[in-house]
């Protein structure tokens, strides 16, 4: 009996433990008041109207870095108004020593991780899954991202029609935001709303990093769970609007000897149907802004990955994803559409797409048609998604992707769902899901093992980070609109990650970084013969309290090739089964400080030879109107059929007069191709909402050592924005 009764204290004082450091990242007041305002509010960031004061302040911040649960050393506080247009934020981020504010970006979207900055999250749908982040830093630089399932993805590709102001004084700098209703999806048909808000105040020469709700470490402000309350919205009017966004574009062009003019127009039209469902309608899309990929040097006998650049896509993204997670598969993968295998542009005719959420349910469809190349016949891409929230977090869903050329079906279907919570063992994180998808075409009809599946259980946590996956996909499943990174395989995953916080000594150190065991083992899936084996351990790393990290791992390789492979002109590894050990070191330096690197050095052993592969990153923030990054790319691989050096060197310079003024220039050259890019964009943004783009891209063969100009394009694009 006296066993039971301490079992059962023991289990109480836990019990305890965790509810209490539950309960202690919810900080009071956890409720925010909108109060209306017929005054005028110019937005100018001095936040010296009357209504600001009448307004109700918070002030009830708590550091998340670097002490834990402790007060703010710094005040800030926020105010809400609204009238039937905007939403207001004012805020006030009082700082003692206002020399030392860092601020060097302006241009939009900038990296707000090396700044000082405020961020704004808010989620309308009060449904503790999805909201829109919004992020400004002393400049009055914009940024802003779309978050979904809890900040388990995010959309840093949308663009938001919105404005902010700042200004500096020797008490600190402040901020105002002015957030159309409109571009802000939300319920309808209520008297007042309540929506989920957070804000977070990064002190960058502090490293400090404060919260006003959820301030736990296994936790971070896209965790819209963890968000305050909004109240005081009342009679929103359910705006019904119709955006047009025309644009023109004109320029030249050449290859070779060839030279002529080039000339389009086109747009988009957005009918906001209700504040929660938008319909995008477009016609002769163009894409000519989008920055171009970033090279990379393949020395793997798998396809490289190159992610999605376009906005059109990307607003989307969420609603258009099957849940499969991983990055061997991805089922729908939106640059089949418009490009072909050579990543060149093949045109986009028009296409539809309706968008929104009722109640707990998310749709999406979507229409693309494209024209015809002479490599590819015209396509039509036609896409339809349904997600429905369970419970706190939860979701079950299912989607179709289908393509159709010269009377020719296929089709990618497949259903998902995953369980999340916030509240495992007291506070902690937890997920488990995965998703089973099938393919069919007319032309092989029924195939019953053209199928894919993944299962995946995930702990993430501050002090342990756990995650579990299982996948397999037999050789007859091939998605035609997704991508195949691998084919024929089955594979299981498994990675341990510890990072515990040093509390008396060695202080300089923030936290401790450990991974004792990371294995991927992917068979191929009609003999079960190797295919890839990769056990790394992490058996050293760090991050310090003044922002550097370092770490250093170890790794066992295995590659199982079915037939020869040839990884560099004239070099070929013959078939077999080749194991092989490496060691790595990685350096970042603070990304905050104007000078800034990151370095990572891998050596060892590679196949039956040896390889030494270097990358580094140098970050110069000469000014907030001016900054530099320069890359580098080294492998020199040794093996008994030959040798072979790969070098790649690219460089990013950003500039911007203002926040609505900005542009950069990308330069990049490949040793593997003998192949020198450039890519230069200016952006103007006369009014938010409308954009001029100036584009020059110049591609230049290097292959006999001297610069042959093979083609290049100097463009200019206007896309301006009225309402109906």
């Amino acid at each position: 009996m006296l066993a039971v009764k301490k079992i059962h204290w023991l289990i109480c004082i836990v019990l305890a433990l965790f509810l209490n450091r539950a309960a202690a990242q919810v900080s009071f007041p956890n409720t925010i008041k909108a109060i209306y305002t017929e005054q005028l509010i110019q937005l100018d960031g001095k936040l010296d109207e009357p209504a600001w004061e009448e307004a109700l302040h918070i002030s009830n911040f708590t550091q998340r870095e670097l002490n834990i649960g402790e007060p703010a050393t710094e005040r800030t506080e926020v105010a809400i108004l609204y009238d039937s247009d905007f939403i207001y934020i004012g805020v006030w981020c009082y700082d003692s020593n206002p020399d030392k504010i860092i601020a060097k970006e302006l241009r939009r979207d900038f990296d707000h991780m090396l700044d000082d900055n405020f961020i704004v999250v808010i989620d309308t749908y009060n449904d503790r899954r999805n909201g829109f982040m919004f992020v400004t830093n002393p400049n009055g630089a914009r940024g802003d991202l779309q978050i979904f399932n809890n900040g388990s993805s995010t959309n840093a590709f949308w663009n938001g029609v919105w404005d902010v102001r700042t200004t500096r004084t020797e008490e600190g700098w402040f901020a105002e935001f002015q957030i159309p209703f409109y571009t802000l999806k939300y319920r309808m048909g209520m008297d007042e709303h309540t929506w989920g808000i957070n804000f977070e105040r990064n002190i960058r020469h502090k490293r400090e990093q404060v919260l006003w709700q959820g301030y736990s470490r296994d936790n971070r402000i896209e965790r819209v769970n963890q968000a305050g309350k909004l109240i005081g919205l009342k009679e929103l009017e359910d705006k019904r609007f119709i955006e047009v966004k025309p644009y023109g574009l004109a320029g030249g062009e050449y290859s070779g000897e060839n030279t002529g003019l080039v000339g389009n127009i086109g747009g988009d039209i957005n009918y906001l149907i209700t504040p929660t469902y938008r319909l995008n309608l477009t016609a002769n899309t163009d894409f000519a802004q989008v920055e171009a990929d970033q090279q990379q040097i393949n020395i793997t006998r798998f396809p490289l990955f190159f992610p999605e650049l376009r906005e059109f896509f990307l607003e989307g993204d969420d609603f258009f994803d099957m849940g499969f997670g991983g990055n061997r598969i991805i089922p729908f993968y939106t640059r089949r559409i418009g490009l072909n295998e050579q990543r060149e542009t093949v045109p986009i005719i028009g296409g539809a797409r309706l968008l929104g959420k009722e109640a707990n349910s998310t749709v999406g469809l979507m229409s693309i048609q494209t024209a015809g190349d002479g490599e590819q016949p015209s396509q039509n891409f036609s896409v339809a998604s349904w997600r429905q929230d369970v419970g706190a977090q939860s979701i079950v869903g299912a989607m179709t992707v289908n393509k159709f050329e010269e009377g020719r079906w296929h089709t990618t279907t497949g259903v998902n769902g995953r369980y999340s919570t916030a509240k495992f063992l007291g506070n902690k994180n937890f997920d488990v899901g995965g998703a089973f998808i099938k393919t069919h075409n007319t032309d092989d009809g029924w195939q019953d093992n053209a199928f894919a599946y993944r299962a995946f259980v995930s702990y993430p946590n501050d002090l342990i980070n756990i995650f579990a996956s299982t996948q397999r996909s037999p050789d007859p499943f091939e998605p035609e609109a997704g991508l195949m990174l691998r084919r024929n395989f089955r594979e299981s995953f498994a990675m341990v990650n510890l990072r515990p916080r040093p509390k008396r000594r060695m202080l300089w150190i923030r936290q401790f970084d450990f991974t004792p065991g990371q294995l991927t083992y992917t068979q191929f899936d009609d003999t079960g013969e190797i295919q890839s084996f990769d056990y790394r351990f992490k058996y050293f790393g760090f991050d310090t309290r003044q922002g550097e990290s370092f770490g250093l791992s170890y790794s066992i390789v295995a590659e199982g090739l079915r037939q020869d492979f040839e990884i560099s002109p004239g070099i070929v590894i013959p078939e077999g089964t080749y194991w092989w050990r490496q060691y790595q070191a990685e350096f970042q330096s603070f990304r905050g400080r104007t000078l800034s690197l990151f370095s990572n050095l891998t050596l060892g052993e590679f196949y039956d030879g040896n390889s030494t592969q270097f990358r580094s990153l140098l970050l110069w923030r000469a000014a907030k109107q001016f900054n530099i990054a320069m890359r580098y790319e080294k492998n020199v691989i040794e093996l008994p059929y030959g040798s072979f050096e790969t070098d790649l060197i690219g460089s990013r310079i950003e500039y911007a007069l203002n926040p609505n003024v900005f542009g950069s220039m990308l330069t990049q050259w490949n040793s593997a191709q003998d192949e020198f890019n450039l890519n230069f964009r200016l952006q103007i943004i006369p009014k938010i909402g409308t954009d001029f783009f100036l584009i020059i891209n110049q591609i230049y063969d290097t292959t006999s050592g001297t610069w042959i100009s093979e083609r290049g394009t100097i463009l200019g694009k206007l896309i301006w924005r009225f309402i109906v």
